[in-house]
């Protein structure tokens, strides 16, 4: 089998977002993904590995539940035609322990 390299392999993984998240100060950006996210992450277009694919579907998952729980703020940059970079922009904590946002996703998982 012959292993495909790809510009789109996830920048960061599903924890390193989770602690990221715990640490960054409001307003902090962290790019979790370079490529075109809905094609990234379907198995029958994406030039993706599996378990590179699963990795980008965990992180991305992850990023929409931490943007559910108000953690962060989720925006796109577009970087060319097909190609968009994605961010998670910290948001302020309002008076919750940092910690909490990674007890609220492994009970979800």
């Amino acid at each position: 089998m012959i292993a495909h390299l790809s510009t789109s392999a996830p920048i960061v993984s599903e924890i390193t977002l989770m602690a990221w998240v715990d640490v960054a100060e409001p307003g902090a950006r962290l790019v979790y993904h370079r490529g075109f996210l809905v094609v990234d992450t379907t198995p029958d277009v994406s030039t993706l590995g599996k378990p590179a694919l699963e990795d980008l579907r965990a992180t991305a998952n992850a990023a929409y539940r931490l943007s559910e729980l108000g953690r962060i703020h989720l925006v796109q940059e577009r970087l060319g035609p097909d190609r968009f970079a994605y961010l998670a922009i910290a948001r302020p904590h309002k008076g919750t322990v940092p910690s909490a946002s990674v007890k609220q996703l492994a009970a979800a998982a």
